[in-house]
């Protein structure tokens, strides 16, 4: 009997008070099934040993399949559970991330980005709230990767600031730059099930930290 005719003879033998769910027949679907039609087998043409087998395999696979399942859903959450922890030890570490946005609130702020090459000169220009440029800061012979300037934000007016980066290198060719967010870590937010850190007044994603500075 092929596997098609196996469960033609599941469906039609099965006793009206046995039904299935629009999720899905799972393993206990399965077995009441299975019992309803031994028990409802024509007795002329009874289930061959070989049909038998093959349903009890299927029945195996099925337990099989539904014990992996409830143990993967079982280390998702200890996992999240764990990452959720190792972030909780975060707080109060400074951060450098992957954004452009800067918090003033004090006498000096840093100023982040990332080189892909070796630059010549790097102009850093500051955005208020409205996108209006209120400062330029610019620096000489930075190697490629993480750099940092320091504003001076001694008479600036705390809040929000954005900025951008550009660079040349010695040829006067563009050097790819990327901004990047620094401050101190105040809380770990979840959000729709997903950790992030919060930073500058920002959710700030784990994957986009760069790296990371325990407090002294």
């Amino acid at each position: 009997m092929s596997d098609i005719g196996i469960i033609s003879n599941l469906v039609g033998n099965t006793s009206p008070s046995v039904t299935t769910t629009a999720k899905g027949m799972g393993k206990e679907d399965f077995l009441t099934m299975l019992i309803a039609q031994l028990k409802n087998q024509d007795p002329l043409n009874p289930m061959s040993g070989t049909d038998f087998a093959v349903q009890l395999a299927q029945f195996s696979s099925l337990e099989q399949l539904y014990n992996v399942n409830s143990q993967l859903e079982t280390l998702g959450t200890s996992l999240a559970s764990l990452t959720n922890a190792q972030l909780a030890n975060m707080i109060g570490s400074e951060v450098t991330a992957r954004g452009n946005t800067l918090t003033v609130d004090g006498a000096s702020t840093k100023v982040a980005y990332s080189l892909s090459s070796d630059a010549q000169k790097v102009n850093v220009t500051i955005y208020d709230s409205m996108g209006i440029p209120v400062k330029t800061i610019s620096a000489e012979g930075q190697n490629a990767g993480l750099n940092s300037l320091t504003w001076d934000t001694t008479n600036v007016k705390s809040g929000t600031y954005t900025f951008s980066v550009s660079a040349v290198d010695s040829n006067g060719n563009l050097v790819p730059a990327s901004t990047m967010l620094t401050g101190k870590v105040m809380r770990v937010n979840i959000n729709n099930g997903v950790p992030y850190l919060f930073v500058n007044g920002l959710n700030i994603a784990y994957g986009d930290v760069i790296s990371v500075a325990n407090p002294i």
